[in-house]
């Protein structure tokens, strides 16, 4: 990609930052940390890579995405809003009772949500179920997930692995936010999952590590992931948990909590000026 589209994804993904921010902040509840950790990768996937329309979102020739951990819908309501899929100004709605942005993605009200999710690990079998339906009727959609480095604790994650390999998915690219913290803490101490790559492998999936937050490592890893043949691809993409705010950046307190109002204020300041260092409008 040239230096202008590089420039555009950078400030894209922080808008994508703002409003998830936004979201969390307006409901005084939500999932910040994970969320401006993952943003970088779905900027890339609706502006770059996936065929979808906002016009269009229910095209049975379009691209999937499915966002396996539901908890961090604050960033995708935020890429459904920058793409055009749904208004910016409904994000401030965000968990309210009379709104439709639930505090889980929610496939029925949603325009743009290809899966209802939430439940750990059920997102990432949906994929495998979408890829394995587009081999089935000979289409050439491809299908893409997001899902959590806590959330590979869930056994039906591994489930959903086996079947992908048996099933030989290289239509679906699966990535791993790999930012090493969930909830309770660091992943290694709740319930030690490493060596992610390995395990994977051992799946007979192939296995890319890239850093999560550089855009083109992300596009390398589409690229290949789509050149490889006869097995899913999970992108193993390390992150820092609250990526592009200072004082939530590697900090799992900021898993499940929202900004106080002066927090809050600072968070936007910081991604404005980010903005605005790039030349964009904030």
């Amino acid at each position: 990609m040239d230096s202008t589209e590089l420039k555009d994804l950078k400030i894209h993904a922080a808008h994508v930052r703002k409003m998830a921010l936004e979201a969390v902040h307006s409901a005084g509840a939500g999932h910040p940390g994970g969320s401006l950790s993952v943003a970088d990768i779905l900027t890339y996937l609706y502006f770059k890579e996936m065929n979808v329309n906002p016009k269009d979102a229910k095209n049975p020739e379009r691209d999937r995405f499915v966002l396996s951990k539901g908890h961090c819908s604050p960033a995708l309501y935020g890429i459904l809003a920058e793409a055009g899929f749904i208004p910016k100004e409904d994000i401030k709605g965000f968990r309210n009772i009379n709104s439709y942005l639930q505090g889980h993605p929610d496939m029925k009200n949603v325009n743009g949500v290809d899966m209802s999710t939430g439940s750990l690990g059920q997102g990432i079998s949906c994929a495998c179920g979408m890829a394995l339906a587009g081999k089935l009727d000979n289409k050439s959609y491809r299908v893409y997930a997001a899902m959590g480095d806590g959330e590979i604790e869930e056994g039906e994650v591994w489930e959903a692995a086996m079947f992908a390999a048996h099933y030989k998915l290289d239509n679906l690219t699966a990535f791993l936010d790999y930012n090493g913290l969930q909830i309770d803490g660091d992943i290694t101490k709740v319930m030690n999952s490493l060596p992610i790559d390995k395990k994977f492998e051992a799946f007979n999936w192939h296995v890319i590590h890239i850093d999560a937050h550089d855009f083109e490592q992300i596009q390398a890893a589409v690229e290949e992931a789509k050149q490889t043949k006869g097995m899913p691809t999970l992108v193993l993409a390390k992150s820092v948990k609250g990526k592009g705010v200072s004082f939530m950046e590697g900090q799992a307190a900021w898993h499940g909590a929202a900004p106080n109002d002066e927090q809050y204020a600072q968070a936007i300041s910081e991604l404005d000026a980010y903005i605005e260092n790039l030349g964009g409008d904030k």
